[in-house]
């Protein structure tokens, strides 16, 4: 734990190994004790509440220069857009700034509907269904790998359109696998030269399977998101090119698998270790809603997310210059108790206050609607079939990752 006298040798790392078992500690010491931070990676950490919702719902926080952000890790002679898994996250809606946000988010958006997400409630609870009864009669009992993982990823696949052809047990886990490699470069820091080597072979290999199904699509049209994206158009520009379609989908999928199977395993865990909450939503099941918000504020999966100052702000007293780069610790937020009652107690009870874990502004999270129906569905069903469920906290094993939260093992019992 980090102490008001070691406040000026403390700085945030994102590879602490204190931070990366149990960063809660951390930050209520920063939240409480130094809320507008400076480390030494030369960039600000925000953890309370107001802080970080004022940071990500002003427009005057941005982006900025892609390049000089990733530069900031590695050096200034590093060559970022010579690597293709950050000239993809370069080119991904969530790392720009309006125009180009404005115009990639909205043509996704217009297809990925709210309406849509509601029409494949009855398929994702039979997935759900699914994947529950093949785990339980299976031979693996790491929940994480064969529920966590498969389910967001089917969903998705479901939601493109995409037939069994295309989607293979052995595709599913290259897709899966590949993801997790790729999406390391959105950690807050400089990777080994082997991660990277293994990140740009990786999003190579999901920017041309991305591609050659969009290609297929434009040539043999369907009902589906998929066709849907390939026609998406806006008044005043053309269609997305298969390269933005597939940067865009290559998002989605990365957003499903790394925040909500993680999302669902951390709720896992979070119900072994409170068993009362477990028993209330069993003899509650109409707070599954509720449960998945608590899910999400208590033990976020996402637990930060950037901006860059735009111009010059000022934020809960403290002066930010343009250009300087912002974190946001919203899993800090999420537990400010000058916001949320007990913010350290897993608590399914409804509350009134919402975290922040989706963002917030226009970069609030896309897929917040669809995260937060599969995770619904999923507890339905949990305990709908198997209510006598139980979470072996003991033998969890996290993943060592940062600004993606959760258990790359967790076993979980169904009866």
């Amino acid at each position: 734990m980090v102490t008001s006298a070691s406040k000026t040798d403390f700085s945030f790392n994102p590879i602490d190994p204190k931070l990366l078992k149990d960063p809660y500690p951390i930050f209520q010491y920063l939240r409480e004790d130094d809320p507008l931070h400076w480390s030494d990676l030369g960039i600000w950490v925000v953890t309370r509440y107001a802080d970080c919702r004022s940071v990500l719902v002003d427009k005057k926080f941005g982006q900025g220069d892609f390049v000089k952000n990733i530069q900031l890790f590695y050096g200034p002679d590093f060559d970022v857009l010579s690597h293709s898994s950050y000239a993809w996250l370069s080119r991904a809606f969530v790392m720009q700034d309006p125009p180009d946000h404005t115009r990639l988010r909205g043509l996704i958006a217009s297809a990925l509907s709210l309406k849509r997400i509601r029409m494949m409630e009855p398929h994702i609870r039979v997935l759900a269904k699914r994947l529950l009864e093949a785990y339980k009669n299976g031979d693996n009992d790491n929940f994480i790998k064969e529920f966590a993982y498969k389910f967001p990823t089917l969903v998705m696949c479901d939601m493109l359109g995409m037939n069994e052809e295309e989607y293979s047990s052995d595709v599913l886990l290259s897709l899966n696998q590949a993801i997790a490699d790729s999406f390391v470069v959105f950690e807050t820091r400089a990777l080994s030269a082997s991660e990277l080597f293994k990140a740009d072979q990786q999003m190579t290999y999901l920017m041309d399977f991305f591609g050659d199904l969009f290609e297929n699509r434009r040539r043999h049209p369907r009902d589906d998101l998929t066709t849907a994206l390939v026609h998406a158009q806006d008044s005043e520009h053309d269609a997305l090119t298969i390269e933005e379609l597939a940067t865009s989908v290559i998002g989605l999928f990365g957003a499903g698998f790394e925040t909500t199977a993680h999302m669902i395993g951390n709720g896992m865990f979070c119900f072994g270790e409170n068993p009362d909450q477990q028993r209330m939503l069993i003899d509650n099941p109409d707070r599954a809603g509720d449960a998945v918000e608590e899910i999400l504020r208590y033990e976020s999966s996402l637990q930060a997310t950037y901006r860059t100052a735009l111009v010059d702000r000022e934020i809960g007293g403290q002066q930010i210059k343009q250009g300087q780069r912002v974190l946001t610790i919203v899993a800090a937020a999420n537990r400010d108790r000058d916001v949320f009652a007990n913010p350290d107690d897993f608590d399914i009870a409804p509350r009134n206050e919402k975290s922040l874990t989706f963002g917030g502004g226009i970069h609030f999270c896309i897929g917040a609607a669809l995260a937060r129906l599969e995770g619904k569905v999923f507890l339905e069903e949990l305990v709908a079939n198997y209510p006598k469920f139980k979470v072996n906290v003991d033998s969890a094993r996290l993943r060592n990752a940062f600004l993606f939260r959760g258990y790359e093992y967790l076993r979980v019992d169904l009866a």
